[in-house]
């Protein structure tokens, strides 16, 4: 194992970015020639530390817990920052499902023989050393550790503020268990410093981290992708809209849209936007199911005159991610009108459509140009381990490299293998 490189004070962050992406690229290339099976178990290893670390994870918790309500954070944050028993041996889960994924690293893409005889192969390797900035979910600790891990890449993390100590209790707990399992330490380091010039030498810390991705707010990804000199893998916020069609089933159409706005809040996934067609015959039971479930509701002049509870919506509503118990509403004249609609609210995070109509879901999710498209579900299935990748890294709302929740083959890029016999170049 390599020794790491003695850190300078965290009075510099410059300097101590590229102290530690050094030793990170060092134990990246340990990592990378590390066998699959190699990584899978040391990853289990680090699930079991992190579930004997319970008690000290939720102790550091309650730390940034204490300090975001002194600090006025709102519910919706407070959520995501939460830790229970429950949510901790849910992450603990999610590494040891990462580490049980097929491994991308060597899979070969394509291959083909030119007529000289020369055997041309593309294969996944690793992308190197990625850097990880997000705000209040101390889970996003564990997985982005394990999803890069398990695709050979070194992970340089840093957390918010407002979960500083969760962060510092799980990144210990999950070192203790991948080093058991002849990972380098240096492989996965969380930041320790909360600096925000922190987040500049990251950005700026071109041929030492290959990779940018962040996951928080606007203004944070707004911040990445102006300033960086490193490539990023980049979300905006979660505008996500539903929109139910004519032909919808009351029942569902009622099910899905309390769920998807109200079982979390909190996440990206939740909707903030609900369309409801005007040919729709339930219109204002959706509405009142939705109010009294405990949502603000505001709407446009039609959705105003299905419930008197609906407050007026302003302009700025249609391109807000509230993360809380509100919800914009409009009334649409069809499938044309709330395909406009979302065409210009959208984040193209995800979008949905509740309809018995074949044609029109098809028409829906040919033509709607987000990074996740549904019939007949609740957004809040926009999560990777939903999706079966065991635990995702972030939702990518781009077009580049990767789109949708980004797991181990978007944490791969690929290189070519040319083999051949003695060929030389007329």
């Amino acid at each position: 194992m390599n020794q790491p490189s003695p850190q300078p004070l965290a009075a510099d962050p410059v300097a101590l970015v590229t102290a530690l992406a050094g030793d990170a690229r060092l134990a990246q290339r340990q990592l990378a020639a590390m066998p699959s099976a190699a990584r899978a178990a040391a990853l289990h290893l680090a699930a079991e530390a992190l579930l004997a670390a319970t008690p000290a994870v939720l102790e550091a918790n309650a730390r940034d817990l204490a300090a975001g309500k002194a600090n006025g954070l709102s519910g919706a944050m407070l959520d995501r920052l939460a830790l229970d028993a429950v949510r901790i041996a849910g992450i603990a889960a999610a590494v040891a499902a990462v580490a049980d994924l097929p491994d991308p690293v060597g899979q070969i893409i394509d291959q083909s023989q030119r007529p000289n005889g020369l055997k041309f192969q593309r294969i996944r390797v690793p992308i190197g050393v990625i850097g990880i900035i997000y705000e209040s979910r101390p889970n996003v600790t564990a997985d982005a550790a394990a999803l890069c891990v398990r695709a050979g890449n070194a992970a340089l993390l840093r957390g918010g503020s407002e979960a500083v100590h969760s962060n510092r209790a799980i990144h210990a707990a999950l070192v203790e268990g991948l080093a058991q399992g002849g990972v380098p330490a240096e492989a996965v380091q969380l930041i320790p410093s909360q600096d925000r010039a922190c987040v500049g030498a990251m950005l700026t810390a071109s041929g030492l981290i290959d990779m940018i991705v962040p996951r928080g707010g606007k203004s944070l990804v707004a911040r990445v992708q102006a300033d960086a000199r490193v490539p990023v893998l980049a979300h905006l916020d979660g505008i996500c809209h539903t929109y139910i069609h004519a032909a919808a089933d009351p029942d569902m159409a009622r099910t899905i849209a309390v769920n998807a706005k109200l079982r979390r809040t909190g996440i990206c996934g939740a909707m903030e936007t609900l369309l409801i067609d005007s040919a729709f015959p339930q219109a204002a039971s959706l509405v009142t199911a939705l109010i009294d479930a405990g949502c603000e509701v505001r709407g446009d002049g039609r959705a105003q005159a299905l419930d008197r509870r609906v407050i007026p919506a302003s302009a700025n509503d249609w391109d807000t991610e509230y993360l809380d118990a509100i919800l914009s509403v409009a009334v649409v004249d069809g499938l044309d009108d709330a395909l406009a609609h979302i065409a210009r609210h959208s984040s193209a995070h995800t979008d949905v459509i509740v309809t018995a109509d074949a044609a029109a879901a098809e028409r829906f999710l040919g033509e709607v140009d987000s990074a996740i498209v549904m019939h007949n579900a609740s957004s809040q299935f926009a999560d990777g381990g939903e999706f079966g990748l065991g635990a995702e890294i972030g939702i990518a709302t781009g077009r580049l490299h990767a789109r949708g929740p980004v797991a181990l083959e978007g944490l791969t890029t690929y290189k070519w293998q040319v083999r051949g016999s003695g060929q030389t170049r007329p």
